[in-house]
C-alpha cells in the first residue's frame, strides 16, 4: 500500500470514528494507552500513512481539557493539530463542564478545576491580580468575569490565562470617583437610583473593594472574548438593572428604566432577560437604538424563588425556578452558620401557543442543566456520558450570601428532579467559600490578535 492509499483509509476511518456517538470515550482510551503514545511518535518519524492535521484537529475537538493537554504533548504534529486548535476562533471544543473554584491550599494565585468527567481536581495558575483577592460574577464560554480589589472588572480565561480589562466602574452610572489631594482614587460615591425613582438617602461613600458587594449581581458573555467581538452584560444594583458594553468599549452603557433581572441568556446580539417576577424581555445590543420587547409578561407575585433563563438543545427557552431552605435561625450570625440547601426546581417551556405562556415540563428527559453564577446551560446527556440526565448541577448565586456572609457554606451539588434531592458533588469540600465557585466550560483557545489584551 502506497503511502497516499494508506493516508485516505485512515482519513476514512477517522471519519467513521468521529460519526459514531462513542467517539470521544474511544480516542480517550486510545490516548491513555502508553503502547498507542509510543507508536504515534514512531509513526511521525516513519514513511508511513498517519493522520493529516485537519483529520487530528477534529479528534482533538472530542477530547476533554486534560486529555486535549496530554495529547499536544505527544510529538510535534500532535503539537502543532493542538495549537492551530487552539488559535482557530471557530473551531468547536465539545467540553463537559468543570467546577471552577478558589482555596486556601492552592495558594492566592492559583484555582481549582475539578472535572466531572474524571472526577478529579487539576491546579491552574492564573495571572495577577491575585484571584483569592476578587470576586467571580459571572461565567461564560470558558472565560469568568471578575471583580478586583479596586472592584474594577477583568475577563479571565483560567485555561489560557488571556485576560482583557473591561470599562471602569466609574462609568456605570450610579458610581462616581472620589480623589483625595495627591488625584489618587480612594473611594467611591454609590448613589442608589434607578430610571424611575432616586432614594431619599444620602449617597453612600465606599471603599474602593467594597463597592463591588454592593453593586455587582451578575454578568453574561454575547460569545468567545478570544475573537475580540463580543458584548458584556451586568445585573447591577440598586434594584438588579442592566448594563452592557461591547469588545472595545470604553464605558458602559445603562438599560434603563427596568429592574429586577435576575438571569440573562444570549443568541448572537439578542439578549434575553428573566425577571424575579418571570418576565422575559429582548434587546437586540447588536442595533442602533436599543429598545426592549416584551416575550413574556408577569407571571408570578412573588420573589421568593430564584429564576433561570436557558435555551434547551432542541431551541427552546425554558424557564427555570428554584427554591431553596435558609434553616432556622434568629439572627444574622446565626443565619451564616445555616447550610442552605436547595429543596426545589420547576421547569417550565415558553410557549407562545398557550394561554399560560408557560408550560410545566415534568422532566428533562436526556437533558442536564447547570445554573448559578454562570451562564445558564441546558445539555443533552447523550453527547456528555458522564453527566446525569434529568438533573440539576448548581452552584450557589444568592447575591446576600455571597456578598455580605462570605463564609457560609455554599449551595453546591446534583440535583434530581425526579426525587426533587440533591447530593454532594465531591467530598470532603475542596473549594473556599469566597470568591463563590461555579461552572466553567473550559476554552484553551488563545486570543485572537483582534482582541485588546489588558
Amino acid at each position: 500500500m502506497c503511502w497516499r492509499s494508506g493516508n485516505l483509509l485512515f482519513r476514512g476511518l477517522a471519519n467513521k470514528i468521529l460519526a459514531s456517538s462513542a467517539c470521544s470515550l474511544m480516542m480517550k482510551a486510545l490516548f491513555r494507552r502508553d503502547g498507542f503514545l509510543r507508536r504515534s511518535v514512531s509513526a511521525e518519524n516513519s514513511e508511513g500513512p498517519w493522520l493529516p492535521q485537519d483529520i487530528m484537529m477534529q479528534i482533538f475537538s472530542l477530547l476533554e481539557i486534560p486529555d486535549l493537554v496530554r495529547a499536544g504533548s505527544v510529538c510535534a504534529s500532535w503539537r502543532a493539530a493542538y495549537t492551530s486548535l487552539c488559535t482557530t476562533a471557530h473551531s468547536k471544543l465539545q467540553q463537559t463542564p468543570c467546577l471552577l473554584y478558589t482555596s486556601e491550599s492552592i495558594g492566592d494565585r492559583a484555582m481549582g478545576l475539578y472535572s466531572l468527567a474524571e472526577k478529579k481536581a487539576y491546579t491552574l495558575t492564573v495571572p495577577d491580580p491575585p484571584i483569592r483577592s476578587r470576586e467571580v460574577i459571572g461565567s461564560s464560554y470558558g472565560w469568568i468575569i471578575t471583580a478586583d480589589e479596586r472592584s474594577e472588572l477583568q475577563l479571565l480565561n483560567p485555561i489560557s490565562g488571556d485576560q482583557i480589562a473591561l470599562p471602569s466602574v466609574t462609568t456605570i452610572g450610579q458610581v462616581e470617583p472620589i480623589y483625595d489631594d495627591a488625584g489618587t482614587l480612594c473611594q467611591y460615591e454609590y448613589t442608589r437610583y434607578a430610571a424611575d425613582w432616586i432614594s431619599e438617602t444620602l449617597p453612600e461613600i465606599l471603599d474602593l473593594n467594597a463597592l463591588r458587594d454592593y453593586l455587582f449581581y451578575k454578568a453574561f458573555l454575547s460569545s468567545d472574548p478570544s475573537t475580540g467581538d463580543y458584548i458584556v452584560v451586568l445585573i447591577h444594583l440598586p434594584d438588579y438593572q442592566l448594563s452592557f458594553a461591547r469588545g472595545g468599549d470604553v464605558e458602559w452603557t445603562w438599560l434603563p428604566p427596568h429592574t429586577m433581572y435576575e438571569d440573562c441568556q444570549f443568541q448572537g446580539s439578542l439578549l434575553y432577560a428573566t425577571t424575579a417576577l418571570g418576565e422575559i424581555h429582548m434587546y437586540d445590543l447588536g442595533a442602533p437604538v436599543v429598545a426592549r420587547k416584551i416575550i413574556l409578561d408577569k407571571v408570578k407575585s412573588s420573589v421568593d424563588e430564584r429564576i433561570y433563563i436557558v435555551q434547551a438543545p432542541s431551541g427552546e427557552l425554558l424557564q427555570i425556578k428554584r427554591s431553596d431552605d435558609e434553616g432556622e435561625h434568629d439572627s444574622i450570625l446565626e443565619l451564616s452558620k445555616v447550610p442552605k440547601n436547595t429543596t426545589s426546581i420547576i421547569v417550565h417551556k415558553v410557549d407562545h401557543t398557550s394561554e399560560k405562556n408557560l408550560v410545566e415540563v415534568d422532566t428533562l428527559c436526556e437533558n442536564v442543566l447547570f445554573i448559578g453564577r454562570n451562564h445558564s446551560l441546558c445539555l443533552c446527556a447523550k453527547e456528555y456520558p458522564q453527566l446525569l440526565p434529568n438533573h440539576a448541577y448548581l452552584t450557589d448565586d444568592d447575591y446576600l450570601d455571597i456578598s455580605f456572609l462570605k463564609d457560609r457554606r455554599r449551595d453546591i451539588g446534583e440535583f434530581d428532579l425526579e426525587s426533587n434531592r440533591i447530593k454532594e458533588i465531591v467530598s470532603p469540600q475542596l473549594w473556599s467559600n469566597s470568591p463563590t465557585p461555579v461552572w466553567l466550560v473550559p476554552n484553551p483557545r488563545r486570543m485572537s490578535r483582534l482582541a485588546s489584551h489588558s
